[in-house]
């Protein structure tokens, strides 16, 4: 006679029997969670550096970082500038012209009347002479190219590869975001002149800013005492006005109004107060450009080379090296060849006078100037 299983192991056995079954369930159970979670770890690693191949570059830092972020906004401010440049233009057109209408108007019959003939003689000579290098150097800022690589390749002597022209790269050039070009000695983007400052018309940028600075000193000198004529002038305006408003309220038939301004003196004094107010802010603004400019200069310096030249000289600085700048040919000579005097004559016919001429060089490539006699150090120098 057969007898089942159970009754043939014992109670014992029987135990111990579904207790290994319980614990080989748990193990496999346990075995395939941990082969879930491995797998997992192992597809979170892949992916991760599935990502970090395709991200991944030496030279990437916080800077490059911040600058993708901010990549929306540089193409807002890109695109608005480019559309906006027009409008600047005619605002420094328009600003200066009504400066100009001013003095012929208001302040030359003034000065003809009042003051003595060697003063008049300074001030129609001074003045006559600081406008038409105003306008000289703006007009040639804003229609002379600044310089820009050769479209053929092979006439290019390229130090580095444009990554958005994809073409060589001279050195000091560097691309435009807003021109979408490629600017020979690029200082910056005026939007004021609605034109890149680079190598040609470099000279005719600094220039402007130097002769408006001055002219916009000099009529904020020379209309001091009439401004605060007209200022005192118009606070008197404004104090009759309210007495007359007054009187106009409670007039009786023996109250006589106040007198009136006519407009023609309104006017006039609203006028020299726009002229010295809008001449002082310009003189103080431009100014500051103007010497920020003049301390490049006389480094060798353009704007966009400042930052370079500054990361450089840090990076060489903790290898216990020295940076030289190899475009600085020592602050006398910066200024010859950045304004292109070669013989003393041309102090006066090429900076004191308007003139036309090419800066030294092509822009493409950097020989040493006829002005500068010496040879300058090295770039590097231990």
């Amino acid at each position: 006679m057969s007898v089942g299983w159970p009754l043939w192991l014992g109670p014992e056995r029987l135990l111990a029997a579904v207790m290994r079954l319980l614990l080989k369930c748990l193990r496999l159970g346990r075995r395939r969670r941990l082969g879930l979670l491995r797998q997992a770890g192992q597809l979170w690693h892949y992916g991760r550096l599935c990502l970090r191949s395709l991200l991944y570059n030496s030279f990437t830092n916080s800077d490059v970082v911040l600058d993708s972020l901010f990549e929306p906004v540089y193409w807002l401010v890109d695109h608005v500038t480019r559309w906006f440049g027009v409008v600047f233009v005619a605002l420094v057109i328009g600003l200066t012209s009504s400066i100009v209408a001013i003095v012929y108007i208001c302040l030359l019959p003034l000065i003809l009347q009042t003051y003595t003939p060697a003063w008049i003689c300074w001030h129609l000579t001074y003045g006559h002479w600081n406008l038409i290098m105003i306008v000289f150097h703006y007009y040639k800022a804003i229609t002379t190219s600044p310089g820009h690589p050769p479209q053929a390749k092979n006439d290019v002597t390229g130090v580095s590869i444009c990554r958005k022209c994809i073409a060589p790269k001279p050195a000091r050039t560097h691309h435009c975001s807003i021109c979408n070009r490629c600017v020979l000695k690029m200082d910056h983007h005026c939007p004021w002149l609605n034109n890149c400052v680079g190598h040609y018309n470099h000279r005719y940028f600094f220039s402007f800013c130097l002769f408006m600075t001055m002219g916009c000193i000099y009529c904020s000198i020379s209309a001091w005492d009439m401004f605060r004529d007209a200022y005192a002038a118009i606070e008197r305006m404004k104090l009759l006005e309210k007495d007359r408003l007054q009187v106009a309220a409670n007039q009786t038939y023996y109250q006589t109004p106040p007198p009136t301004f006519s407009f023609r003196q309104r006017a006039f004094h609203k006028s020299v107060v726009y002229l010295w107010v809008l001449c002082s802010s310009v003189a103080l603004a431009l100014g500051a450009l103007t010497l920020w400019h003049a301390a490049l200069i006389t480094r060798g310096e353009t704007s966009i080379e400042r930052h370079i030249n500054k990361k450089e000289r840090q990076r060489l600085q903790k290898k216990g090296k020295v940076f030289r700048n190899p475009y600085s040919y020592g602050s006398w000579d910066n200024w010859k060849v950045f304004l292109g005097v070669d013989v003393p004559r041309h102090w006066l016919t090429r900076v004191l006078l308007p003139s036309p001429h090419p800066p030294h060089g092509t822009g493409l490539s950097w020989e040493l100037p006829p002005c500068v006699r010496e040879q300058r150090v090295p770039l590097l120098a231990i």
